[in-house]
């Protein structure tokens, strides 16, 4: 069979310096008309054809995007509205756990199925990382469903629970909190530690804390969260943006944060409440320095290696409580309890509601964006035996019954 020969269009023809060219117009991806030339009829149908290949592509691209092309679209609309640190969060999440494996696939041919078993590898990792991977599958494909893009949503059914559940870090009891000050007093983490306690700041907001935002002459003396710290490959970078803009507060502190506080500024030789030996502020490995003081002096299991004939060998000591340290004679293990930075907030937090302190009230020293967020993660029982309890049971009994 012939093959049928290519009809070329009759093109307008335009005269330039001197020379004969075809032109025409085109709309591009779009809408918008653009001008195409060719020195020969044949030549400016090529351009035409390639061009329109090309445009086609870009539309079917827009309308069937790939799953990394929409995760990228999805990050880029969100940045507007999420803190930086966020967005890197989620830019590394769904590179490393969703893009990898089905980023080449279209966005409308992603089955539940797809996603169940993306989510497999994820289920042996922690709680936290498997609901916050399952949060930006569904945001994604909520969105792409609201576009059009897709007709039915994969990710509605997906369960959020799932991953290795984590052990709770609970909030210090009142006995506890007395132990850790007594056993840290004079030493390097004491003010972190007490701001934490007494204020219920995050990390980055001690560090990032500055003493213009600390008020301890006024009536009632308070602090102002105003900026925040964060590391940028291991150094410290201070600056007002906050994780959100409810974390921007005043917090009133009671007498013995005052006076520590006090006592911190007349030796203190930095703008830094939390300084180095030469006023700046610290660094990720300064900030992990100083909590070793409180790591090392917890009885709790350790292991360490030694070499025995060119081997190898694992060593495990388990020091008991009181008792000191081989090396350091003046060390004395005087925790019976593991102690995080965030656990100190955690205690604050829980003092507030377990004292009466209404959630919206909470919400506001918390830096929390809603009350929902701080009954949900801090509305615990501090205390849950019998002998406990009893107090709290009898006297909420009691006035039910004089009523």
């Amino acid at each position: 069979m012939a093959r049928r020969k290519e009809i070329i269009p009759e093109y307008q023809s335009e005269n330039f310096n001197g020379k004969d060219y075809f032109r025409t117009r085109i709309k591009d991806a779009d809408g918008k008309r653009v001008a195409l030339y060719g020195s020969t009829r044949k030549e400016l149908h090529e351009k035409v054809k390639n061009a329109q290949t090309e445009i086609d592509n870009i539309l079917f691209q827009r309308e069937n995007p790939t799953v990394k092309d929409y995760c990228e679209k999805w990050l880029m609309m969100k940045s507007a509205t999420i803190s930086p640190k966020t967005f890197r969060g989620y830019q590394l999440s769904l590179n490393k756990y969703v893009i990898s494996q089905i980023g080449d696939m279209y966005i409308d041919e992603v089955t539940l199925d797809d996603l169940k078993l993306l989510m497999v590898p994820l289920s042996k990792m922690s709680s936290s990382v498997y609901s916050k991977v399952n949060m930006l599958i569904k945001c994604i494909f909520s969105s792409a469903e609201a576009n059009s893009l897709i007709d039915h949503n994969p990710s509605a059914t997906m369960s959020a629970k799932g991953g290795k559940s984590q052990n709770e870090k609970e909030a210090l009891s009142d006995e506890q909190v007395d132990q850790l000050l007594y056993t840290i007093k004079g030493l390097p983490p004491y003010l972190f530690v007490m701001i934490g306690l007494y204020t219920g700041l995050r990390r980055e907001e001690i560090l990032g804390l500055q003493w213009d935002c600390v008020f301890l002459e006024e009536p009632v003396p308070y602090i102002a969260v105003r900026r925040a710290w964060r590391s940028v490959k291991n150094r410290p970078v201070i600056s007002t943006e906050l994780k959100s803009p409810a974390a921007k507060r005043d917090i009133p502190i009671p007498k013995c944060l005052v006076d520590c506080l006090k006592e911190a500024k007349e030796i203190s030789i930095s703008d830094y409440v939390i300084a180095d030996r030469t006023g700046k502020p610290l660094s990720y490995s300064q900030f992990q320095r100083v909590w070793k003081y409180i790591e090392v002096r917890t009885a709790k299991e350790r292991k360490y290696y030694r070499y025995v004939n060119g081997q190898k060998i694992v060593c495990t000591i388990n020091p008991t409580l009181g008792s000191h340290q081989p090396n350091n004679p003046k060390l004395v293990y005087s925790l019976d309890f593991k102690v995080t930075p965030h656990q100190l907030r955690h205690t604050y937090i829980t003092n507030l509601i377990y004292y009466g302190v209404d959630p919206k009230t909470v919400q506001y020293l918390a830096g929390h964006e809603n009350s929902k967020t701080t009954l949900d993660i801090y509305a615990k029982v501090k205390y849950n035996k019998p002998n406990e309890l009893i107090s709290v049971v009898n006297k909420a009994l009691s006035n039910k019954k004089n009523n």
